[in-house]
């Protein structure tokens, strides 16, 4: 049966080149959407391991056209909120319209320390990234979501914004913002009709075909050895499976489309378990 709940929609997805940004915009493209992908597609200087490239954002790309969207990639850096305006502005003037905004651009590192040993700049790179670019994001649609009195925001934040983990306070700070980010702006934008939801992911496991690598990158800041990582991970999931980034990509589809369109503030949780303990 041919899924077509977004068809004749329009999302904006960052961190599109890999993970769970590529699954989501593979499942919205097989979903009828049109897309607008974004990622920085280049390394910055701060983080410690090698972010989505050019080639897996335009592989990313193919693959949608290939599931039958129409596709507007954009290279823009979450920390600048002028190249978010133009993929807002190049969005509307393509489709016509932004109905829905995924916010998945995050990085995991630089982390693996206790938070007095943290660097300012270590800080404020983890914020400005996995917290102020949701925001950001948010401020560059939201007034085109707002003027149509229609949208769904969906921001990706982890099981780290619920809970505490040791070594990563940055991360968890980043992502227990973003998760009251996610309620405060719901309750600005409701009374326009636009939601806005939280996804918590618990462990993802790096899929090949996605070429996702938080894992073993969170992995490598445990220092825990890469062939062991996910048989790690899994000692902690109750149902004794990491969480497949298609899995996630299906709640965001959810969330996405009309059958979810009195969910907001919602912060929705798949994690196997992990928090409920």
């Amino acid at each position: 049966m041919t899924d077509e709940r977004l068809r004749g929609k329009t999302a904006v997805i960052t961190g599109a080149a890999r993970g769970i940004g590529r699954a989501c915009a593979l499942a919205f493209a097989r979903a009828g959407a049109d897309l607008t992908l974004v990622d920085v597609a280049g390394q910055l200087p701060e983080v410690p391991y090698p972010l989505g490239s050019e080639s897996q954002l335009a592989h990313t790309a193919e693959l949608c056209r290939a599931a039958g969207a129409a596709v507007l990639v954009h290279q823009a850096d979450v920390r600048d909120l002028s190249a978010l305006r133009t993929v807002a502005a190049d969005t509307e003037a393509r489709f016509g319209a932004i109905d829905v905004l995924v916010n998945n651009a995050g990085i995991a590192a630089p982390s693996g320390k206790a938070a007095h040993e943290i660097e300012e700049s270590e800080w404020h790179v983890m914020i400005d990234v996995d917290l102020s670019g949701a925001w950001r994001a948010i401020r560059a649609v939201g007034g085109h979501m707002l003027r149509r009195r229609s949208g769904s925001i969906i921001n990706i934040a982890s099981t780290a914004g619920l809970v505490g983990y040791r070594h990563f306070a940055g991360y968890v700070a980043a992502k227990h913002g973003l998760v009251g980010l996610t309620k405060a702006v719901a309750l600005d934008f409701a009374p326009h009709q636009v939601r806005v939801n939280a996804l918590c992911p618990g462990s993802v496991r790096d899929d090949g075909v996605m070429e996702g690598r938080m894992l073993s990158e969170i992995a490598r800041t445990l220092d825990v050895p890469v062939a062991e990582h996910e048989e790690t991970f899994l000692q902690s999931q109750p149902m004794n499976a990491l969480i497949e980034p298609d899995e996630i990509a299906r709640a965001a589809l959810w969330l996405a489309g009309d059958d979810s369109r009195q969910m907001t503030g919602g912060v929705l949780t798949i994690d196997g378990g992990f928090t409920a303990r």
